[in-house]
């Protein structure tokens, strides 16, 4: 009898912040799999490090991070076999995915390979989008408010077309988008109304107003708040 491949969503960085669920799972599988730029360690295994019970497989998912060419599909190609063997040999497999599996998260490369082969359990995850508003102390939505998600590598126009049209907007993947992202909110006149946070809930977390994040570029893993009332409750 074939395994049973999980897609664990397991937070946006906090250890503390995985679903019961998840844990659960996660220390019964034989098998645990995550991605990680190649040469590099993975960041969804070091959220979960202290929760792992030793003694299982591991996958690491070498994944080459170069802008314009992800997924990179010859790579999800030949993990998914590694993981369908480990599958057909009846083991459970386990695949980290940081944040919530479907929301951006690498696991749904995985699952477009493997769903229709074995059975297949989606766990979902705190997303760092929710996380970041928390953090932040920002409500983000109330009453009939539209939430946009934006990507920040979208060009500028078509950004500053959408945030015309929403009434918050939760803009990730900032990273070298940062000044591009920056320009077109205050273009809008909403940078009063605007929040930065970088590496939410981790120990490298760093927050503050739009108008203090003075810098050009800024890590992968941040965002950009806003919210044109400014406070969602007004």
């Amino acid at each position: 009898m074939a395994g049973t491949l999980y897609g664990l969503g397991i937070g946006p960085g906090d250890p503390d912040l995985i679903t019961l669920k998840a844990l659960n799972i996660l220390q019964a599988a034989p098998v645990i799999a995550y991605p990680a730029p190649v040469g590099k360690s993975s960041l969804a295994r070091s959220i979960v490090e202290k929760h792992l019970p030793g003694g299982q497989d591991e996958i690491k998912i070498d994944t080459p991070m170069i802008p314009g060419d992800f997924p990179a599909n010859d790579v999800y190609d030949q993990y998914s076999e590694e993981i369908a063997q480990k599958l057909a040999e009846g083991k459970d497999v386990a695949v980290l995915c940081e944040g919530d599996p479907f929301f951006f998260g690498s696991f749904m490369y995985i699952y477009a390979r493997l769903a229709d082969r074995f059975e297949t359990r989606v766990v979902p995850g705190v997303s760092s989008a929710m996380a970041s508003c928390c953090q932040l102390g920002v409500p983000i939505t109330s009453r009939a408010d539209v939430l946009t998600i934006l990507p920040a590598p979208l060009p500028s126009e078509d950004l500053l077309e959408r945030l015309q049209l929403c009434d918050a907007a939760i803009i990730m993947k900032v990273g070298r988008h940062f000044a591009k992202v920056r320009d077109v909110i205050g273009t809008l006149g909403l940078n009063e109304h605007a929040y930065y946070i970088e590496h939410a809930t981790m120990e490298t977390q760093k927050m503050m107003s739009l108008d203090e994040a003075t810098f050009e570029k800024a890590p992968y893993f941040s965002m950009i708040i806003v919210h044109k009332r400014g406070e969602a409750w007004k």
